[in-house]
């Protein structure tokens, strides 16, 4: 029984070795930006900033947290301030769709 455990997991060792290729280095040369820095994030909506990399231009500068100056880039909303993330939900009217449903949905006397 122990020399045909031992015969069955060889095959497996040399099944499992010459099935699985080695994987060539599948990353494109050239093709990939190599001017990251760091850049703050600033989410406008409700001021919160964050610092990461990116290759995004922009011409603005901010002072962070740690003293530094940085690029800043701006955002509408990000995950401190969007409703499936802060799990609050928050009704914008833009241009008066509320007005105009209420007004085309009003009960007629």
């Amino acid at each position: 029984m122990d020399n045909y455990r031992t015969f069955a997991i060889q095959i497996l060792n040399n099944r499992t070795a010459k099935s699985v290729p080695p994987k060539p280095n599948s990353m494109k040369k050239g093709i990939h930006p190599e001017s990251y820095r760091f850049v703050v994030f600033k989410d406008m909506s409700n001021g919160t900033s964050f610092l990461s990399k990116s290759t995004a231009a922009t011409k603005e500068t901010i002072v962070y947290e740690d003293g530094k100056e940085y690029p800043v880039i701006k955002l509408e909303i990000s995950n401190t301030s969007h409703p499936f993330y802060t799990g609050k939900n928050v009704l914008v009217d833009t241009a008066g769709r509320i007005d105009k449903f209420k007004k085309r949905y009003a009960k007629k006397d």
